[in-house]
């Protein structure tokens, strides 16, 4: 069963379909009642972490420094690590899909670290950085999903909670 949903993508300033898609993602997941894990710091992270808080969504900050200060304020439960980079093991393994939107350096370790603990891995396009190459390239012998918009992305993780492990 997929409860927790790991958003990743860029913190930095991000424009404004960005923003709109991941807040717009945020909201949808948590009406549906997933659990949301970001890096808890800005852009992407932070318009997801809005639009959960919209829905009454609950969110995770899992931060790479050493103080609570540095998430956004739409974190419910902040967890700072001091680990950096690091933390980008944690973000994906406390989630039980990872979905990736835009993103940098940091995006494109978390992932490949995805893949590499076999997590579930959803790309939304049309936002640009890593995720938009991941879309139109993908990682030869890995599986990634791709989606189109924030209600493709919702679908894709019911489908993967209705598949029947043996």
């Amino acid at each position: 069963m997929i409860k927790y949903v790991t958003v990743i993508g860029s913190s930095g300033k991000i424009d404004e379909k960005t923003y709109s898609i991941a807040e717009k993602l945020g909201e949808i997941l948590a009406q549906n009642k997933y659990i949301i894990v970001t890096g808890g710091r800005g852009g992407v992270m932070e318009a997801v972490c809005k639009g959960a808080k919209k829905a009454g969504g609950l969110t995770i900050g899992i931060l790479p420094g050493f103080t609570r200060e540095d998430a956004n304020s739409y974190v419910d439960i902040i967890i700072p690590t001091g680990l950096g980079y690091a933390r980008n093991a944690i973000n994906v393994l406390a989630g039980d899909v990872v979905v990736a939107i835009s993103g940098g350096p940091g995006t494109l370790s978390e992932i490949g670290l995805a893949l590499a603990y076999n997590k579930p891995l959803i790309v939304l396009k049309g936002c640009g950085g890593v995720s938009e190459l991941i879309s139109k390239e993908g990682i030869k012998g890995y599986n990634i999903e791709i989606a189109n918009t924030p209600e493709e992305v919702l679908e894709k993780i019911r489908k993967m909670e209705n598949k029947v492990t043996c």
